[in-house]
């Protein structure tokens, strides 16, 4: 006799919902706690695989307020407040380092620029500041200041473990009744007469008349369902993390070389580094690939040629959700009744995951948010027009 192995059945999502969130990273997450916080009993979270699965663990980690608009400065500075209170209010330690951001910058245009936005941030209580080389070079003693104008520092932002933060949410979403599966995706939206009736999935059918789109890169598919144009594209994105490197400043803060879009921070003992390919890839592809490390390369000895002979332990690629003016897409769609979004935040989005969760929550209760964020309605690029943010690499 011949005995086959039983497969696990996908567990079964409820037959209703009040409102059904696509997408399980820091986004969805987030929200999800938020509204069953709030007091909505029936929110299911899809999640097409595991969670934080998508660009949320592949992401740097870095947590900042450093931005050239006030919104994003707000939601940033949000993120980092939650973030500080993380571990006694989400019961979970998430790695978080405040030794700074540096900005360096090599022309006279980005200085010019990151100067008027260091205005707006002092006056919305950020307290950061233009430096020279000289003081750049003090802060962060890797960096070669060659070709260097100028640079940004600020005292307050860092970085953290993403997947920490996405067990947290998790965890305090489900003792407040949220339904998460995993392994689960969306696979379209009934809906009727502009009117959503049910979100469609391989385990069943879930009627709602309510969804929230957190689904990042892949947002603009399912917004197709409703019939609403999202503009979201992927851009892939690739990382690397050191072997250990001796005597590394234990304050060494997270460096940007704005100009080559290389960064790296502390991780562990060694660093993590990050920067952009020379050939963008727009497009679903997550494979890491040797060329950047060759580009990765160059980029180092330009500016941290001390590390030259250093070994990489491991690396990864993930994906932006990229808009066209680099900002967020968060609002509610004019056009279906009730499809809400919170997405396109063209790699920025895991620091104002924790503000964007509250402001969904708000948008779905009818309530007004703490933050404007009607400037960030996926309808300005018909209306109002761009709405760049410039301080994203």
């Amino acid at each position: 006799m011949t005995f086959m192995p039983m497969r696990a059945e996908r567990p079964r999502p409820p037959a209703q919902a009040d409102v059904v969130v696509i997408g399980g990273g820091v986004m969805g997450l987030s929200t999800a706690y938020q509204l069953a916080a709030a007091g909505v009993e029936r929110v299911v979270l899809l999640e097409s695989g595991q969670l934080g699965g998508g660009s949320t663990s592949k992401a740097a980690g870095g947590v900042r307020a450093l931005f050239s608009d006030e919104v994003n400065i707000r939601l940033g500075q949000r993120g980092l407040e939650t973030l500080a209170r993380f571990q006694h209010d989400f019961g979970r330690d998430i790695d978080l380092e405040i030794s700074g951001y540096l900005f360096l910058l090599d022309n006279a245009a980005d200085v010019s620029a990151f100067a008027a936005g260091v205005e707006l941030q002092n006056a919305l209580g950020v307290p950061s500041r233009m430096i020279d080389v000289e003081e750049a070079r003090r802060l962060s003693p890797l960096i070669s200041t060659e070709g260097l104008q100028g640079a940004l520092f600020s005292p307050e932002d860092g970085h953290c473990t993403p997947e920490s933060v996405v067990a947290g949410y998790t965890g305090a979403a489900r003792k407040l009744g949220v339904t998460i599966l995993t392994g689960t995706p969306a696979t379209g939206l009934h809906v009727e007469d502009g009117e959503i009736q049910a979100v469609l999935s391989p385990a069943g059918r879930i009627r709602t008349n309510t969804v929230i789109c957190a689904a990042g890169a892949w947002s603009g598919r399912i917004a197709d369902w409703a019939g609403v144009d999202l503009p979201v594209r992927p851009l892939r994105r690739q990382i690397a993390v050191t072997t250990p490197i001796p005597d590394l400043p234990p304050d060494l803060p997270f460096t940007i070389d704005f100009g080559t879009s290389f960064y790296f921070h502390r991780e562990g003992p060694g660093l993590l580094l990050g920067g952009t390919e020379k050939q963008d890839t727009w497009a679903f592809d997550q494979t890491a690939t040797e060329d950047w490390l060759i580009d990765l390369a160059e980029a180092m000895q330009a500016r941290v040629p001390g590390l030259g002979e250093v070994g990489i332990r491991k690396g990864w690629a993930g994906l932006y959700e990229m808009t066209p003016d680099h900002n967020a897409l968060i609002g509610e769609a004019e056009g279906v009744s009730r499809f809400l979004y919170c997405t396109g935040f063209s790699g920025h989005g895991f620091l104002m995951g924790p503000a964007a969760g509250e402001v969904m929550r708000d948008l779905y209760l009818g309530v007004a948010p703490e933050f404007d964020v009607s400037g960030l309605s996926a309808e300005r690029f018909i209306r109002e027009g761009a709405r760049p943010e410039h301080n994203v690499v």
